[in-house]
């Protein structure tokens, strides 16, 4: 059988033949990209034509076609699907990949050209912005740099390639490792029937038969300690989950993750920079470094203040000493008292098929006028993905959209999304994308009962990827969500709002059981009680924030003998230090930030949160759900990308530049 991706895809949407791809075919395929990829761009830099947009910059935005169709597929499945075969490949792939591109962004004569073609980029924005940030990105990878400079910057991106593999599949093994086996089901009491069952399926499938398995989520909270009756369970959750990565082994997530920090400042000292934050933000939306740390700093001060003052509530429900594990369970109880919301008592709401069909898509279709229709003929890279096509108002096919929902064992903690295929109307691509959550699956013939925290997890997955679907731009790397780091988040960030939007939630948010629709004045209860527990939620995740900051403030050649310390007296410094709220994150567990690309970026959550809660504004302002309101949003916004000035996009959009008040008030921090 040939090597399937040698060649385009036959399927529609050029939608990967995923049941004709075995691991047999990565390696021939990479080594076939990676050679047709350097024969490319070797030509162009050679070529004895006057350089021009066209011929060069052009050329290498459409080379690299098998490398480009291999590379969308081994790493979706390198974190959704992570066999060992995969694994065993990893780190050969990302080391070659880092070496093909220096050796396209430090070829001389090809950055020679990409100058020369200058007069010749036609006057269109999208073929400027393009010409741009082509230069951007040659002079940010070193083509400016001497001889030894480009020497050391080729070794050190090799070094950063494996060893950001290893933190990853490091992360996999220990997360796994560290998922909490009971003994009884009475050390499970609070937790819903299904979700004891789940816990006894993942067990058995684990090869703890009489057993419960409760697996761990990527960030620090995890999802069973609000209902854990049981102190003692709740503290061995807790524990397992912020003890991840904590080994004092020399090869540690730890020793890795701080040996990454200090490569990226060695690297960055090779641009000039001080350290790799302020490399990584020069080209971000926010102004400045500093900028950002003003706007965390003053955040963070309010927030624990607002955290103190939540933690003396809890400690007078509680009737003891609280510890961390203890803070979610009791904060679900006052949450009950004073604003008569249980959260656990939503969970028979939210099941999975209706908040996809009758909630996300229902959403999209009052916005947008899009349609999706299940295609049951075409099928994923796993028995549980499946792929929907999606259809505009019109009735054109629009793309594919793909939905991973479940945990496994292969899977890595978390949720995203990727795009196996960019829109682009140079390449005649329409776009193939897809969302990935880590919900429990439930024992067999019980329904998939979500949490609102997953509920909203999924919009706001969705809203990335509609951010892919609606993208409308001729050259790929400007496509969907290729923009900045602390813009990419904000509509996703948007979508979440939709979540309980009258015409959305009466729709979705069905008792599985009975039919019943979740009553408005729940909902009402609920956003009445939004503001509750946001002292914790602020400073949990401006922790995360702040301490990637930290590390990537480190001076070149300053090293880092133990992590642990070195976070615990970053978070001091930060003012950020609250013993019963650690960090979302911790450097164990950061995947963003050293096997991800938020490297000094995790401040882009509450960046892009202002653009947010201020277009959320506009929304409930001029009608909501609307279709005006929709297509407004896609056409000045979401079908943009990167083909202009991300934050022109937001001002056309709004009519002006954002403003703090919204998310002041939203976090209960004004």
């Amino acid at each position: 059988m040939s090597n399937p991706f040698l060649s385009p895809s036959p399927l529609p949407y050029g939608l990967p033949p995923f049941e004709a791809i075995t691991e047999d075919h990565y390696a021939e395929a990479f080594d076939a990209g990676l050679a047709e990829k350097a024969a490319e761009t070797k030509r162009i830099a050679e070529s004895t034509e006057p350089a021009t947009f066209r011929n060069t910059v052009v050329a290498l935005e459409t080379s690299g076609a098998i490398l480009d169709r291999v590379s969308a597929v081994f790493f979706t499945f390198a974190a959704a699907h992570s066999t060992p075969g995969i694994q065993a490949l990893q780190s050969d792939i990302a080391s070659r990949l880092s070496e093909l591109d220096d050796d396209i962004h430090l070829n001389a004569p090809l950055y020679a050209r990409i100058k020369d073609a200058v007069s010749t980029v036609p006057d269109d924005a999208e073929s400027q912005r393009l010409f741009s940030e082509y230069l951007d990105a040659f002079t940010r990878s070193g083509a400016n740099l001497d001889d030894d400079g480009q020497t050391r910057l080729r070794q050190i991106n090799g070094q950063l390639s494996t060893l950001s593999t290893h933190y990853q599949q490091r992360l996999l093994s220990d997360t796994n490792a560290a998922a909490l086996v009971v003994e009884s089901e009475e050390e499970l009491d609070g937790l819903t029937p299904d979700s004891i069952a789940s816990a006894a399926a993942a067990a058995s499938d684990a090869g703890h038969d009489g057993k419960f398995l409760l697996p761990l989520v990527l960030p620090t909270s995890q999802p069973a300690l609000p209902q854990l009756h049981n102190r003692n369970t709740r503290r061995r959750l807790h524990t397992a989950s912020v003890s991840r990565g904590a080994s004092a082994s020399a090869e540690s997530i730890l020793a890795i993750g701080a040996e990454i920090a200090e490569l990226r400042a060695e690297r960055a000292s090779l641009f000039g920079c001080k350290s790799h934050a302020e490399y990584a933000t020069d080209n971000q939306t926010a102004p400045s470094l500093e900028a950002i740390h003003a706007m965390t700093d003053a955040l963070a001060l309010a927030a624990v203040r607002n955290a103190e003052y939540e933690a003396s509530e809890l400690s007078s429900a509680a009737g003891h000493d609280l510890e961390p594990w203890d803070w979610s369970y009791y904060s679900e109880q006052v949450r009950v008292d004073k604003y008569d919301v249980d959260l656990a008592a939503l969970r028979p709401y939210f099941e999975l098929e209706r908040v996809i069909h009758d909630g996300i898509f229902h959403a999209a279709n009052l916005l947008y006028g899009v349609t999706f229709q299940e295609r049951t003929d075409l099928v994923g890279y796993h028995p549980g993905v499946r792929v929907w096509e999606v259809f505009n108002a019109d009735g054109s096919g629009l793309g594919l959209f793909l939905g991973d929902y479940y945990t496994r064992p292969t899977k890595s903690g978390g949720a995203w999304m990727n795009s196996f295929v960019h829109q682009s109307r140079l390449l005649e691509n329409r776009p193939v994308v897809i969302n990935n959550l880590n919900i429990s699956r439930p024992a067999d013939g019980e329904p998939t009962l979500l949490t609102l925290a997953e509920v909203t997890t999924a919009f706001h997955e969705f809203g990335h990827a509609l951010h892919g679907l609606f993208s409308a731009v001729e050259y790929p790397s400007l496509s969907g969500t290729a923009v900045p780091r602390d813009f990419v988040e904000y509509p996703s960030q948007v979508n979440e709002m939709w979540m309980l939007w009258p015409e959305v939630v009466q729709n979705y948010a069905k008792h599985h059981i009975t039919g019943e629709v979740l009553p408005q004045e729940v909902i009402d209860r609920i956003e009445a009680a939004s503001t509750w527990g946001e002292g914790f939620a602020t400073t949990e995740y401006l922790g995360a924030a702040l301490l990637d900051l930290a590390w990537h403030e480190l001076e070149p050649g300053q090293s880092v003998e133990d992590p642990l310390d070195f976070e615990r007296d970053a978070l001091e410094k930060a003012g950020v230090l609250v013993s019963l709220i650690p960090p979302r994150y911790r450097t164990g567990y950061f995947k963003h930030i050293f096997a991800g690309g938020y490297a000094a970026g995790y401040y882009s959550y509450i960046w892009s949160e202002v653009l947010d809660a201020d277009t959320v504004e506009w929304f409930k302002s001029n009608g909501g759900a609307t279709r005006a309101n929709g297509e407004r949003f896609r056409e000045l916004l979401l079908s943009r990308g990167n083909s202009q000035d991300p934050l022109e996009s937001f001002r056309q959009f709004r009519g002006r530049d954002a403003e703090m008040q919204p998310l002041l008030v939203r976090r209960g921090l004004a």
